[in-house]
Parts: C-alpha cells; sequence; structure tokens
C-alpha cells in the first residue's frame, strides 16, 4: 500500500512534470506509438523534443537539478503536456519563490456574522466551506440533502472513506474527481499547511482511489455544475451546485443548492425539506 504524500516534497516541479507527461499519450502529441513502452505517456526525450528543448535540460528539470526555468520554457511544457490555465497557474506557482518564513494558518476559521445571517435568510440548501472543504456552517436544508454537511464534517473524508455518502452519488467518480483537482488547486504550493498534510495523508493512506486521483496532479476550480443526488427520500434529484466566495473570509467559500425553478427537481425539494427551514 502507498503510504500518506511526504511533507514538504523537495521536488514539487519534477512531481508535477513527470505525472502530467505520464498522462499524455504519443498518439496526442502527433507521435507514432510502435508499442513496448515501459511506462505509460510520453518518455521524457520525446517531451524535451517537443518542447524544443534538450533531454539532458528537461532530465534536469524532473529531478530537481534546474528549479527556475524560464516562462518561454514553461509555456512550451505546458503546449506539449497539454496543460489547461489552470494547471499552467499551477505549474507557474511550482516556479515561483516561497517565502522564506511562511506563517502558519490558523486551524480554525471563523465564519463572519453577515455570512450566517445570509446563510439563515436563505431559502435554498447552502452550507460554508473551508478551502479543505470542511464544513463550518449550514442551514437545515443542507442537511435534509446530506445529513453529513454539518458542522466538522470534511466533505472529502465522507466522499472517499463513508459508504454511504458515496452512494448519495451516482457520479461518484467524477465528483470525487472534481473535489481532488479542486483541493490541490486550492493548496497550489502551500503543501506545509499542517490541515493539508493531515488530510491529505489520511486519505492516502485509506483511499485507492484517492491515491489515484492525487497522483494525476490534476488541478482544476471548481464550477457552477449540476449535481447528482440518489436521495433516499425522494429520489433521484438534480440541483445546481454554485460556489460563492465571502468577501473579507479569506479561503471560505458559501456554497447553495438550487433546482430549476419549476422543475420536478424543485417539487422533490420542496416535499423534503419543511417550510421555514432555517440554519
Amino acid at each position: 500500500m502507498t503510504g500518506p504524500p511526504r511533507r514538504a516534497s523537495a521536488n514539487r516541479l519534477g512531481a508535477y512534470l513527470r505525472a502530467r507527461r505520464e498522462l499524455v499519450t504519443p498518439r496526442q502529441a502527433g507521435l507514432p506509438d510502435a508499442g513496448g513502452r515501459r511506462v505509460p505517456g510520453l518518455r521524457r526525450e520525446e517531451v524535451a523534443m517537443l518542447a524544443g528543448i534538450s533531454a539532458d535540460y528537461y532530465l534536469r528539470l524532473e529531478r530537481g537539478r534546474d528549479r527556475h526555468p524560464s516562462v518561454a520554457v514553461l509555456e512550451s511544457l505546458a503546449r506539449v503536456l497539454r496543460l489547461d490555465d489552470d494547471h499552467f497557474a499551477h505549474l507557474l506557482s511550482l516556479v515561483a519563490e516561497a517565502p522564506r518564513h511562511r506563517l502558519p494558518r490558523p486551524r480554525a476559521q471563523t465564519v463572519p456574522d453577515g455570512a450566517r445571517k445570509l446563510l439563515g435568510s436563505l431559502v435554498q440548501p447552502a452550507f460554508i466551506e473551508s478551502r479543505y472543504f470542511d464544513v463550518l456552517a449550514s442551514n437545515d436544508l443542507a442537511r435534509a440533502i446530506d445529513p453529513h454537511l454539518a458542522v466538522g464534517g470534511n466533505q472529502l473524508r465522507d466522499l472517499f472513506l463513508d459508504p454511504s455518502v458515496r452512494a448519495l452519488y451516482p457520479e461518484w467518480a467524477n465528483v470525487t474527481e472534481c473535489f481532488v483537482a479542486s483541493l490541490r488547486q486550492a493548496a497550489g504550493s502551500d503543501v506545509d499547511d499542517p490541515r493539508f498534510v493531515e488530510l491529505t495523508g489520511e486519505l492516502s493512506a485509506a483511499s485507492g482511489r484517492f491515491r489515484e486521483l492525487w497522483a494525476r496532479h490534476e488541478v482544476r476550480g471548481q464550477r457552477g455544475t449540476p449535481l447528482r443526488i440518489a436521495h433516499p427520500e425522494v429520489g433521484d434529484l438534480t440541483v445546481n451546485r454554485e460556489r460563492l466566495s465571502i468577501a473579507g473570509a479569506e479561503d471560505l467559500m458559501l456554497v447553495v443548492y438550487h433546482p430549476d425553478a419549476g422543475s420536478a427537481d424543485a417539487d422533490k425539494l420542496a416535499r423534503l425539506v419543511p417550510v421555514g427551514a432555517g440554519a
């Protein structure tokens, strides 16, 4: 079994490049594939050739012997590795010089009073989450959708480790992929954060699915998207999941579930949640 990720990896740039090249097939890169490859994806020398750099220089990048490539080199690598804007931004963050004396983030985060009042006034299921998907506040409507969306819960831990939560989401594979990519984007290069180390270590040790997704180095922020829920009381339910930033509260997001107006999903939600429910 693969153990938890090491604290403060010494070569994050190299690990990212290696993971991303293993996801690009020769056909995608316009190269013939004669078979007989020992590793998936592109070879180092193929990446170097396509990016217009020497194989020796690319090898130094992957092995951490050169950690300051130019933007032009990074752009060439991003093209070969088929990185979108989110992945390229993450690549740049791995090269940028990190502050030498970063102050640790506080473990406890406080939800502003105004955000709590807004949460209590919403007629849709809603909750407030940290960048590591800890649930910091939720209303009755959210807990009627998923009882695990209670204060103190962690959505990642529940998704990967609790079979009852997995059963709620018919598209569980896609949901977990989205959450892990968003976690890596949220963490960026700040991988020494104690909460990050604790959470990724726990999930890596306990979940093969998490280890598989984490090894891909996917980076993607969560955007508004439909979410299917197999609710035990009202059956299949689809809501739109929106994440809204909270002014003055770094790393906190207000998440709102709302069905399409006049839809059967809206009717199901109305039956599920008692009128007048609040935070």
